[in-house]
């Protein structure tokens, strides 16, 4: 679980205060979304796997992308109506953002569709640079791919005092200090390159409750960045409403949807965390579908959905099974209505146990035989 802050090598890691502040996460109180185990998400897992097979069609491989000639190009919402969009978050420095990618690359066999950011709302002060959305080297990787930039009301390392809170960002107290020079600095990228970018604010919101404030307070703070940037003329940014996907937090996940007019697409975050929260091993699909349905059903039913992060701790006892667990991932993908972008994280996590990193050369030829699927190649906006 977020949030984090970014300790002097650029990891994100979470303070203390903020781990004792930290919803309770099932035998685990660690990081992100809780492992879906009660009997009340029974029924969502089976209607989950209903919504598999009804997404399947006979063959459970979607369309093909050679087949669909124009109708393949991406929407005005740079949404891949053929397939799904594949990235990754590539752990970084700020300044060799543009290296790490491009090992990323290498290891995987082809170019990211989407590059995953983090930045704070933290004042530049000398060479800080974590409140400055769209580096210099996140341009120019931007160049050719599609950025994702998370948004949090965090100042990385800094007093409590400094810490942004959602009534703030409501009652527009960042707006000249941070909302609106962020917002100019995307209506100028988009002006000069035509670029649009996935904008979350705050992603896994369900976990900021009630340090950073109350469900309505973070509705309101939501709103009043996306209307504070149409109010600038800011019209290339994609809303991008990211949840940690936990069906424990369904009722926050309710509570905390700023609505169909203020979000693009939906994204959640969901792993295969083993160990690392001492659990039984979960396959692609079992960690994906549960939460799948219950956003279909309860949030919305069209809007474009976006497995934000996903990944798998390794199983050390049992050589492959991470690379197993990758194999699964494409054909899972095209039975899950309305997936657009599967965002691979490639790090780890605070505690032990819990590196959901590619672990070894079997991993990565796993993968880079997921992202070599039609399914995950589609053309790109400016193609």
């Amino acid at each position: 679980m977020r949030p984090f802050r970014r300790d002097p090598e650029g990891r994100h890691r979470r303070t203390d205060a903020e781990d004792a502040a930290a919803p309770p996460q099932g035998p685990a109180s660690r990081r992100r979304r809780l492992l879906i185990t009660s009997v009340a998400v029974a029924g969502a897992v089976l209607a989950g796997a209903l919504v598999v097979r009804e997404a399947a069609g006979p063959s459970g491989s979607g369309p093909e992308p050679s087949a669909m000639g124009e109708e393949c190009r991406p929407t005005e919402l740079l949404e891949p109506p053929c397939g799904a969009w594949f990235g990754a978050f590539v752990p970084h420095e700020r300044a060799d953002l543009e290296e790490k990618v491009a090992a990323y690359e290498k290891r995987v066999g082809r170019k990211l569709d989407i590059v995953y950011t983090y930045h704070d709302m933290s004042l530049p002060r000398g060479s800080r640079r974590e409140g400055q959305l769209l580096t210099p080297e996140e341009q120019r990787v931007g160049e050719d791919r599609m950025l994702l930039l998370s948004w949090e009301s965090k100042w990385w390392g800094g007093s409590k005092k400094q810490q942004p809170t959602w009534r703030q960002i409501a009652d527009g107290e960042l707006d000249k200090s941070v909302i609106d020079v962020q917002a100019r600095r995307i209506k100028e990228y988009g002006d000069r390159t035509g670029k649009k970018v996935f904008l979350s604010f705050d992603l896994e919101m369900d976990t900021r409750t009630p340090d950073n404030g109350t469900p309505a307070e973070y509705v309101e703070a939501y709103r009043h960045i996306h209307d504070r940037f149409r109010e600038l003329g800011v019209d290339n940014v994609v809303w991008t409403w990211i949840i940690t996907g936990y069906l424990g937090h369904a009722e926050l996940f309710e509570q905390m949807y700023p609505g169909d007019a203020y979000v693009d697409w939906i994204g959640y975050n969901q792993y295969n965390y083993y160990r690392c929260h001492k659990t039984g091993w979960q396959s692609f699909a079992r960690t994906q579908t549960a939460t799948h349905a219950w956003i279909r059903e309860n949030i919305s039913d069209r809007k474009p959905l976006m497995l934000s992060e996903f990944g798998t701790a390794n199983d050390t006892s049992r050589p492959g099974r991470q690379a197993e667990w990758y194999a699964e991932v494409p054909g899972v993908l095209k039975r899950l209505d309305g997936v657009k972008a599967a965002l691979q994280w490639n790090h780890r996590d605070p505690g032990p146990h819990c590196n959901l990193a590619l672990a070894d050369d079997e991993a990565w030829n796993s993968l880079r035989k997921v992202a070599a699927d039609p399914y995950l190649n589609q053309p790109h906006p400016a193609e």
